[in-house]
């Protein structure tokens, strides 16, 4: 069975277990997805799953990805590699996936794109401690300081990778060796302990 579900993030809750243990967690609810197309060696030159999710309307999508899902309109298209390169038994094009996959105690890899910042300066974007408040010092409590130009290391120019102001959030974070804590299959809802990367409303990938 393919261990791997697309589904959006919902509310953050506490989770209490049987031997009175409370953990942070997230829910994400997760619709069955359908099996869209199976990567072979032979034919793609590695092994993969593909999966489709999130139903919408015919005229939002168009004719090459309505044909590929079989008819159906679908927003997303997602694929996982198999870790030791062979195919699940009985996966084929057409069969479904929901939380059933998965289990209590199960450890699960969620990847999401993080919140968008916007522009944001360094001592929130990196973490820096910023100058000085006193010494004469004005107007450079969160400025980011020398950043070694004047032929020194670099020549006289900006070093590749200075950590500097700039646009922060909306990445492609993975969170790896998170636990299910609770399954709901009438909901299709996983609860997940710790926290997912997005705001809610994000699509998060979820794989064993």
């Amino acid at each position: 069975m393919v261990k791997f579900i697309l589904g959006t993030k919902g509310k953050m809750t506490t989770v209490f277990t049987e031997d009175g243990r409370s953990y942070a967690a997230t829910v994400v609810v997760a619709a069955p997805v359908l099996v869209t197309q199976v990567k072979t060696v032979e034919k793609d030159g590695y092994n993969a799953v593909q999966v489709g999710a999130g139903e919408t309307k015919e005229s939002h999508v168009n004719k090459a990805q309505l044909g590929h899902a079989k008819g159906k309109a679908l927003k997303h298209f997602k694929e996982v590699r198999q870790r030791d390169g062979a195919l699940p038994e009985g996966v084929e094009v057409g069969a479904t996936v929901d939380v059933s996959a998965f289990a209590v105690g199960d450890s699960v890899t969620v990847s999401a794109t993080s919140k968008g910042k916007g522009f944001q300066g360094v001592i929130k974007r990196h973490g820096f401690h910023g100058g000085p408040r006193s010494h004469g010092q004005k107007h450079s409590e969160r400025s980011p300081g020398s950043i070694g130009g004047g032929g020194g290391r670099a020549g006289g120019r900006v070093a590749k990778g200075m950590r500097m102001a700039g646009r922060m959030g909306s990445d492609r974070v993975t969170v790896r060796n998170l636990r299910v804590l609770q399954v709901h299959l009438e909901t299709g809802e996983l609860v997940i302990a710790g926290a997912v990367p997005g705001r809610p409303g994000t699509l998060v990938e979820v794989r064993g």
